[in-house]
């Protein structure tokens, strides 16, 4: 199509929190309907966390992360954990709305 053929159709979106948005967009001519979906997904920003384990040793801790889902989607998360001595489960599931604690333990099997 050549530059005469396009239109803009320039659209504004001002969420305010996270989650997933929806839209449907209807346009009609006299020879012609058309419907475009739209869907958006915020994410909250992003912030940088630690977790210090403190315990005497060969002794176990287990401290727990609320993960907390605020869409209106239930989510599923996979969890790698890297580094000696921690252990977590592989996946988490969380429904929309909901809050699941994510249990990472550190079990040393010396001083360290």
């Amino acid at each position: 199509l050549g530059g005469s053929d396009t239109v803009e159709f320039p659209i504004k979106f001002t969420p305010k929190k996270a989650g997933c948005y929806h839209c449907h967009i209807l346009l009609k001519s006299s020879c012609d309907i058309r419907v475009y979906e739209i869907e958006c997904v915020v994410n909250a920003d992003q912030a940088d966390a630690q977790l210090e384990f403190l315990t005497p040793a060969y002794q176990t801790v287990t401290q727990e992360i609320p993960i907390s889902n605020i869409s209106s989607e239930d989510w599923r998360f996979e969890a790698s954990l890297e580094g000696h001595c921690f252990h977590g489960p592989p996946s988490v599931n969380v429904p929309a709305g909901g809050t699941v604690p994510y249990p990472i333990t550190f079990q040393p099997i010396a001083e360290c």
